[in-house]
């Protein structure tokens, strides 16, 4: 089934590409997909606005297809979740760099069984029809000193991911695909259609 992806962030799409590529859902990007101003309340909120706001664009222009969106933040223990929903935007308008370096500077100093973190992704399909289903997922680590690893994007660098050993930026894009959070959410929507 032919379903747009209500983001412009080509590291997610790519992810969500290989993480749906064994389903029946043919991912794609509308490059006229225009964002939304995301909350600051829950994932699951951020999500489905994003879907509708896709959908209700592509009805615009005659499309009636299904879209999947998803939001996702990293919860640190120690922070009292933060930055949460607020992550992509953590620190102002900075690059993902400085984002990363902001929040190992608040924990400096913290051992490591004080720096416990949760990537958390909530996830929303909508079909044609304007029913949906949302997908939710974690995955639990804590966070490093330094940024270790070049792959993954966001604060996959300072994501250490204990059952692996390593940070989700060392990890191979299949490996990752298959432990993160937003592959969890995945499966969960995949779940909820196989039934439905």
């Amino acid at each position: 089934m032919k379903t747009y992806v209500a983001t412009k962030n080509a590291d997610k799409l790519r992810e969500l590409r290989a993480i749906f590529a064994r389903s029946a859902l043919e991912l794609d990007a509308n490059p006229k997909y225009r964002d939304v101003e995301e909350g600051d309340t829950n994932y699951a909120d951020n999500a489905k606005l994003k879907a509708r706001a896709l959908s209700a664009q592509l009805r615009e222009v005659g499309i009636g297809a299904a879209v999947l969106a998803d939001d996702s933040g990293i919860e640190v223990d120690a922070l009292d979740g933060r930055p949460g929903v607020l992550s992509a935007r953590y620190a102002g308008d900075v690059s993902w760099p400085e984002r990363r370096a902001q929040l190992l500077r608040e924990v400096r100093g913290l051992p490591a069984d004080r720096r416990g973190c949760k990537f958390v992704c909530a996830m929303a399909f909508i079909y044609p029809d304007g029913s949906f289903v949302e997908g939710y997922g974690e995955a639990e680590g804590r966070l490093t000193t330094q940024e270790c690893g070049k792959n993954g994007f966001g604060y996959d660098p300072i994501f250490f991911y204990p059952p692996a050993g390593k940070t989700f930026a060392e990890l191979s894009e299949h490996e990752k695909n298959h432990v993160s959070h937003r592959y969890h959410a995945a499966q969960s929507v995949l779940d909820k259609l196989a039934n439905a």
